[in-house]
């Protein structure tokens, strides 16, 4: 079936690949990466969410502006605001690598009161209000605002696609998610056609799907908008006083009625079902989604070569495992280890490492995930636990291993995942006068 796309606002008759290309050519992204992810406690006590590091050797923010780059969409605006010199450091560094000449580039959008000496970005829509008079110099017809804070991989050309066949206004991207998980989500109902009915953000009881009562459609907190549409409605809501200048909170409720707002599943194309996708935004769901790509075959392919994630990393050497005595072998076991690390007589075992870590002699790291740039001394036993970048954990330290003591020193998780960072060693890498 030949489909149609939008030409300067006109449909004309073109092949589905170059309907797909010509819409996501004619997009601009907006990542929207200032939050601080109170949820993840220490572990963004110093840097925004989106530039907490995962996987080894990425930021959670490269998985949002790869799905960018992999789907054909060039012009990118972050969004920044909370402790963000890690992630806008990350970006220059990482993300250069566009070609200005043709009009493609990350653009970095700090939050610098450009609309009020006194006010910094208030929500989501207030955000994107504030940096109208940049965003309006693109010139595009469709925007999307995507969190910058989850991973998952999606080709977004496809979201545009069911955007402009269903003549939206708005899309929501959107995912199935326990009814007990739902209450963090917004939350939506539809109709047979897809068209949502019903927006509720975060709610104390979620309203599950009709054919099914243990699940609830819950946003992605990624949106498709006509740019013209967009700037009207945040404009509105600028105008506002009682709002709190939310796309979920604000936003999408007040539009459902008047406009067609669709839902978009997240859905693999091939099999029909759903798509990975995480938000780790919590201790626990981090140390999880981490340790998850350990497994054989793990639901996020990081080694698909059609869809790369894209990232700045040092030029490291290979990481090496040293010693192969009676009393001391380097040697890690189902674990993933990154560049730069050296294993020195020591043993680790179902465990993700970052570049640059340091293990010494006799020491165990079991159901770990161990950041970037962390010197582990001997005879150490660490399980069930998140090293911080940069620590340095003393000779003979035991973390993981006796709950209560550990609670006095660092942080527990309600699912028992010890969290350390360099200030509660004592090592302040950061200075603040």
């Amino acid at each position: 079936m030949v489909k149609k796309t939008r030409n300067n606002g006109e449909l004309d008759h073109a092949t589905p690949e170059r309907f797909v290309s010509l819409l996501t050519k004619d997009t601009i992204a907006l990542v929207l990466a200032g939050g601080r992810g109170s949820r993840l406690h220490d572990l963004t006590q110093w840097r925004a969410k989106p530039a907490v590091p995962f996987a080894g050797k990425f930021r959670i923010i490269d998985f949002t502006l790869s799905n960018c780059i992999n789907s054909g969409i060039r012009q990118i605006g972050v969004l920044t605001q909370y402790k963000a010199h890690s992630l806008i450091k990350h970006i220059q560094k990482g993300w250069g690598f566009l070609g200005g000449q043709l009009g493609e580039a990350v653009d970095l959008l700090p939050a610098s009161q450009r609309v009020s000496e006194e006010s910094w970005y208030a929500g989501t829509a207030d955000a994107v209000y504030q940096n109208l008079d940049i965003i309006r110099t693109y010139d595009k017809h469709y925007m999307l605002v995507l969190a910058g804070d989850h991973v998952y991989k999606m080709d977004y050309g496809r979201m545009l696609a069911f955007h402009a066949e269903q003549k939206a206004d708005l899309t929501v991207g959107c995912i199935e998610v326990p009814v007990h998980e739902a209450s963090s989500f917004g939350v939506m109902s539809v109709n047979d056609n897809h068209r949502i009915l019903e927006f509720d953000e975060k709610p104390q009881h979620p309203k599950p799907l009709p054919d099914n009562s243990a699940i609830a459609l819950a946003s992605m907190g990624i949106y498709a908008f006509n740019t013209e549409f967009l700037y009207e409605q945040i404009i509105k809501d600028a105008d506002t006083p009682a709002s709190r200048h939310d796309f979920g909170g604000d936003i999408i409720p007040s539009v459902i009625r008047d406009y067609r707002v669709y839902a978009y599943s997240f859905r693999d194309a091939q099999s029909g079902t759903q798509s990975y996708w995480r938000d780790v935004g919590t201790v626990d769901a981090y140390w999880k989604a981490n340790l998850e790509l350990i497994e054989p075959v793990p639901e996020l392919n990081l080694y698909d070569k059609n869809w790369p994630i894209w990232t700045h990393q040092e030029q490291l050497p290979p990481a090496k495992f040293i010693f192969d005595d009676e009393d001391r072998q380097g040697i890690a076991i189902n674990s993933m280890v990154s560049g730069g690390c050296i294993i020195q007589g020591a043993l680790i075992r179902h465990s993700l490492l970052f570049s640059q870590v340091v293990v010494r002699n006799a020491s165990q790291i079991i159901d770990s995930v161990v950041l970037p740039e962390v010197n582990i001394g001997q005879n150490c036993k660490i399980r069930h636990a998140i090293i911080d970048k940069g620590c340095r954990i003393d000779d003979n330290m035991t973390i993981g291993w006796d709950e209560k003591s550990d609670a006095e020193r660092f942080y527990v998780s309600p699912e028992g995942v010890v969290l350390v960072t360099p200030d509660m060693l004592g090592q302040a890498l950061h200075y603040v006068r």
